[in-house]
C-alpha cells in the first residue's frame, strides 16, 4: 500500500467551528436560470423570500455565529429582486457579502449597483455539466474563456474579489491540473479556484435512506441518479493529480470530517508567485499565523481576502520572512528570480488559493461523514418554529421530510 502523501498532523486544522467560523450561508431564493446536473437544490420559481425574512436570517446568524462573510447563494441570488439591498444590509452589519452565482444575470449595471452597495466578492460556478446556452458541449478547458470573461469583468469594476467553483466528475477529473495552471496564468485577477467533488445517491450504493422509521426510496432523494456513477473521488486524489504536473504543490490546511479525523473535507493550498513562476506553496504554520492574527485583530477567522490583498505577495514576503519558513523560501527564490532579470522587479507578486471540497461521505456502517466545522451553514426554521443552523448542502431533506435523512446499510441476502 502506498504511503499517503500527508497526514492530518502535517497540516493546519482550520479553527472553524459551528459558533465561530469564516463563512456563513444564506439563500434568499431557490429560483435559478439553470438546472445543473449535480446541484443539491430544487429549482423553485416562486421561492423568493421577503426582505424581512432575509434580515431575520441575518439576525439569527449574528446571534449564533461569528462570521467573516456571508455567502449569498440559492438558486441564483442575482434573480432575487432585493439582492442589492441584501448586500447593503450585510455590509452595514460589518460582514463581507459574497455572491455565489452562475453569472448569467450579471450585467455591468447590476455589478456597478452591487459594488456601490458593498459587495466584497463573487464566486462563479462554472463547469461543463451546466448546459449553458452557447456553451453546451464545451470542455472545462474551453470554459476558461467564460471564466476569464467574469474575472475581467470584476477586475474592470475594481476592488471585488473573484473566485471560481467547478464540480468535479469522473470525466472532468483529468482537467484539474490545467485548470490550476490557468488560474496561475490569471493570478492577478483570480483569488481562488475551488473544486467540489461530485456526490449523489446512486443505485449501487450499499445503503437505504430513512426519515425516522420510514424508508425513503431513491427517487425521493433530490440529489440522486438513476445510474451508477463514480462518487468516491477524494481530496487527496486531486492533490496527487495536480502534483503530476506541479510536483511542489502541497496543501497547508484542512477541515476534517465529523466521523473521520483523516478525511479532508476542505483542503486548502496557498501559493505565492507571478503569472510565470510560483515561488512557494505556503505551509501550515503560515496559515496558523494568518488565522490567529486575523482573529486577534478582527474577532473572526479569515475566509475571503480582498481583491487588493492578492497583489501583496511581495509585501508579505518582506514582512513575514522572519516568522515563517515557507515565506523565507519564497523570498529567496524571488531574489534569485529578480537577479536573473532585474526588470522583473516591476512585476507584482500575487497570492492565490486552491481549494478542494469533499462533501458528505457515507461510511460502511451508515454514518454520514460531514464537514466538521462546516462553513456553509445556513438558517432553517424547524417544525417547532425554532431557528436552527444546518448544513446548506442537505437543506432539501428537512425542507421535504422535516429532518435530515439517515442512511442504513442494506441487508445482505444469501442466495443458496
Amino acid at each position: 500500500m502506498n504511503k499517503p502523501l500527508f497526514q492530518p498532523t502535517d497540516l493546519y486544522r482550520m479553527p472553524w467551528t459551528l459558533p465561530d467560523n469564516g463563512i456563513s450561508w444564506l439563500e434568499p431564493t431557490s429560483k435559478c436560470n439553470l438546472s445543473c446536473y449535480g446541484c443539491y437544490r430544487k429549482n423553485v420559481h416562486n421561492s423568493h423570500k421577503t426582505f424581512e425574512q432575509v434580515k431575520h436570517e441575518i439576525d439569527v446568524i449574528q446571534k449564533l455565529r461569528k462570521t467573516d462573510c456571508i455567502s449569498i447563494a440559492g438558486g441564483d441570488p442575482l434573480l432575487y429582486p432585493h439582492i442589492v439591498d441584501m448586500v447593503a444590509e450585510i455590509k452595514s452589519r460589518g460582514i463581507k457579502p459574497i455572491i455565489n452565482t452562475n453569472g448569467i444575470a450579471l450585467t455591468k449595471e447590476l455589478l456597478a449597483n452591487l459594488k456601490k452597495a458593498g459587495v466584497y466578492g463573487f464566486t462563479f460556478h462554472v463547469d461543463s455539466k451546466q448546459k449553458r446556452e452557447g456553451w453546451m458541449g464545451k470542455t472545462e478547458l474551453e470554459l476558461n474563456e467564460l471564466r476569464y470573461h467574469f474575472a475581467k469583468m470584476l477586475a474592470d469594476a475594481g476592488g471585488i474579489a473573484c473566485s471560481f467553483n467547478a464540480t468535479v466528475y469522473e470525466d472532468t477529473f483529468k482537467y484539474i491540473p490545467e485548470m490550476v495552471k490557468w488560474a496561475q496564468k490569471n493570478i492577478d485577477i483570480v483569488n481562488t479556484i475551488v473544486f467540489i467533488l461530485f456526490r449523489y445517491a446512486t443505485p449501487g450504493l450499499g445503503y437505504d435512506f430513512y426519515a425516522g422509521a420510514k424508508k425513503i426510496e431513491l427517487e425521493g432523494v433530490h440529489y440522486h441518479s438513476d445510474k451508477d456513477e463514480v462518487t468516491n473521488i477524494m481530496a487527496p486524489d486531486v492533490v496527487n493529480e495536480i502534483r503530476k504536473h506541479e510536483p511542489e504543490f502541497f496543501p497547508a490546511a484542512f477541515l476534517n470530517g465529523t466521523h473521520k479525523a483523516d478525511s479532508y473535507k476542505w483542503l486548502l493550498t496557498e501559493r505565492m508567485g507571478t503569472k510565470d513562476k510560483i515561488f512557494t506553496y505556503l505551509d501550515s504554520k503560515f496559515m496558523e499565523l494568518i488565522m490567529a492574527g486575523y482573529h486577534y485583530l478582527y474577532g473572526t477567522y479569515l475566509s475571503y481576502g480582498s481583491a487588493n490583498s492578492i497583489n501583496k505577495g511581495r509585501t508579505t514576503m518582506f514582512l513575514l520572512w522572519p516568522l515563517n519558513k515557507s515565506v523565507r523560501s519564497a523570498l529567496k527564490r524571488y531574489i534569485g528570480y529578480v537577479l536573473r532579470n532585474p526588470l522583473r522587479i516591476f512585476k507584482k507578486v500575487y497570492m492565490q488559493s486552491v481549494m478542494v471540497i469533499q462533501p458528505v461521505d457515507v461510511m460502511a456502517n451508515g454514518e454520514q461523514n460531514m464537514c466538521d466545522g462546516c462553513p456553509d451553514i445556513t438558517v432553517w426554521k424547524d417544525g417547532n418554529g425554532v431557528d436552527q443552523l444546518v448544513w446548506s448542502c442537505r437543506l432539501e431533506e428537512p425542507m421535504q421530510y422535516g429532518e435530515f435523512l439517515r442512511t442504513v446499510p442494506k441487508e445482505t441476502v444469501s442466495i443458496n
